[in-house]
């Protein structure tokens, strides 16, 4: 297969995996046409590698047949004056398109629109539109369907392309439309579109103003992309870190340091309070040196099950399958969650002492049973608390117009390790106190 038969994301595949001055040369051999349609698929060091390599026109050239959602993309992270220089490169029609994209906020819907749709109007027959198709639809980013505006380019309704091919030549798209239509406004957030297209299994939705003129298309590949680096920075902030601004392999060593420095050093600081309440314990320890041995394994089952519930909860708000007002019906499922759960464990963790004392493996003295009952408790009490806190934590930072996603299992698991041992040494002090407690 030649390179002209192959799909430009394939081609950027095999150019970015080049290096050196032979990367750009491959570029430069490719078409016109492809080398714009390829440069958008690249990473983004590669096209810096490309541009600083390439002459004025040649830039130009890319930037001036590139899908305008894509060149507003690749404008994102350069400063103003660069931005200002580079679309002084382009003929008239596309600097005003190109400066209008990048006139909305970086997070609204606006920014990753495309003005090349087909549009027409009510009154036209099934045999113009079709016309007009043939005439404008080349550079049209989809031709899913056609767009009915009035006379102030406002949007009446959108008429599946299906629809169109299939009605008599002298139909109206009056006779067409029902009026009604799904939209997104310029000024949405790009997460606010992720649902929208979900609800309604779209693959490119209108966007207009908030007085209903029509600006722009947004279509399903651009929401993938908004949806995959959502949840990359759900899950590096879940990891324990701040989110990073570019790929892994393209962040600076000192950056990827400082961006996970931070709540390392959080985390450490959280668990000294571990080593202090232990200190705090340091008698019950001494009195009873069998209980330590089983420190590990209680903080341990509380942070899983936190981090679980956590989990659970963070991944429920994304999709919208529960809300704020839902706390309440969460907090009752997860207290029988967490009972039930620390059962399970306390069960095995009792069972565990009564084979280790029968057998031999390890000697826990007269009073096993009541170590046994000791941990059986404690691990219902702590995985308990651990999911709860890890449900309700999420809600709290909600609340507080903060990104749940910053309850990460880290955190929820420090919290527990702290207040695990206050529980499990509590419910010692119950059982054992007067017997192998003082």
């Amino acid at each position: 297969m030649s390179v002209q038969d192959k799909h430009p994301s394939d081609i950027a595949e095999q150019i970015s995996n080049i290096e050196g001055k032979e990367q750009v040369l491959a570029f430069l051999l490719l078409s016109s046409e492809q080398k714009s349609e390829v440069f958008s698929y690249l990473d983004k060091a590669t096209q810096e590698n490309i541009i600083t390599s390439i002459g004025t026109k040649d830039l130009a050239d890319i930037l001036e047949n590139m899908a305008p959602d894509d060149r507003t993309k690749f404008f994102q992270d350069f400063p103003d004056n660069l931005i200002k220089q580079i679309t002084n490169l382009l003929s008239d029609e596309e600097r005003k398109i190109a400066l209008s994209l990048i006139g909305y906020p970086e997070d609204a819907v606006g920014r990753m629109m495309t003005p090349y749709y087909i549009q027409a109007k009510k009154s036209w027959t099934v045999e113009k539109t079709l016309k007009h198709i043939k005439k404008v639809g080349k550079k049209a980013d989809t031709l899913n369907f056609v767009y009915v505006v009035d006379a102030n380019q406002k949007l009446i309704d959108d008429i599946p392309i299906g629809k169109v091919l299939l009605a008599d030549e002298e139909t109206t798209l009056a006779e067409l439309c029902d009026d009604s239509y799904i939209n997104l406004y310029a000024n949405n957030s790009k997460e606010e579109a992720i649902p929208v297209f979900d609800k309604y299994d779209r693959t490119v939705l209108p966007v207009t103003t908030d007085a209903g003129v029509l600006v722009g298309i947004v279509t399903v590949d651009d929401i993938l992309e908004v949806i995959e680096a959502r949840d990359t920075e759900d899950i590096q902030k879940f990891g324990g870190l701040e989110s990073l601004d570019f790929p892994y392999a393209e962040t600076p060593l000192k950056k990827l340091i400082g961006k996970r420095s931070g709540w390392l050093i959080l985390l450490f600081l959280g668990e000294m309070l571990t080593a202090s309440a232990m200190g705090y314990f340091e008698e019950e320890i001494a009195q009873a040196v069998v209980l330590a041995l089983f420190i590990p394994l209680i903080i341990s089952s509380g942070g899983n099950s936190g981090s679980q519930a956590a989990t659970l909860i963070i991944r429920a708000m994304a999709l919208q399958e529960i809300n704020l007002r839902s706390w309440w019906f969460v907090l009752r499922r997860e207290i029988f969650s967490g009972f039930m759960l620390g059962a399970i464990l306390g069960i095995i963790g009792f069972l565990r002492i009564f084979i280790w004392q029968q057998f031999g493996f390890y000697d826990y003295g007269d009073h096993w049973y009541l170590i046994g009952v000791t941990i059986f408790a404690s691990l219902i009490g702590v995985v308990l608390w651990g999911t709860i806190a890890g449900a309700m934590i999420p809600f709290i930072l909600r609340s507080l117009r903060l990104d749940p996603a910053t309850s990460s299992a880290p955190f929820v698991a420090t919290l527990v390790d702290v207040t695990g041992l206050v529980i499990y040494f509590s419910i010692a002090a119950v059982f054992l106190k007067g017997i192998l407690l003082s």
